[in-house]
């Protein structure tokens, strides 16, 4: 069993900075797809950052260019820094994990996705 843990979350104002970190016990972290997802209050999730165990990435458009995905194998961790922040990127944030192979169109698509954890709460104030 994969359970995804993030950490990270907290209130910033806008044009500040964050950093997700999403940690989980797997054998060989770049032999799975990660994620992140947000869900603003009252809408749908949706996928923000990906990367596959081949080292693609995928950003949504609305944070392309301000967020980064990156991973440290060594420590099984997925990050996601957040710059430039919105009061529109408030959200709960998740990771999520695959062990099989997405198809990188798929790969901001939720349904993919196996493995979810908790959340953690992201708000940015104007």
């Amino acid at each position: 069993q994969v359970q995804p843990v993030e950490s990270g979350g907290g209130s910033v104002q806008s044009g500040g900075s964050l950093t997700l970190s999403c940690a989980a016990s797997m054998s060989t972290y770049n032999s799975y797809t990660i994620g992140w997802f947000r869900q603003p209050p009252g809408k749908e999730r949706e996928g923000v950052a990906a990367i596959d165990m081949r080292g693609v990435i995928r950003y949504g458009d609305s944070v392309r260019g301000r967020f980064t995905i990156s991973q440290d194998n060594a420590k099984n961790t997925v990050y996601l820094q957040m710059r430039s922040l919105k009061p529109e990127d408030t959200a709960m944030y998740y990771c999520a994990i695959d062990d099989s192979r997405i198809h990188s169109t798929y790969l901001l698509q939720r349904q993919n996705y196996r493995y979810w954890g908790q959340g953690t709460q992201v708000t940015v104030s104007p």
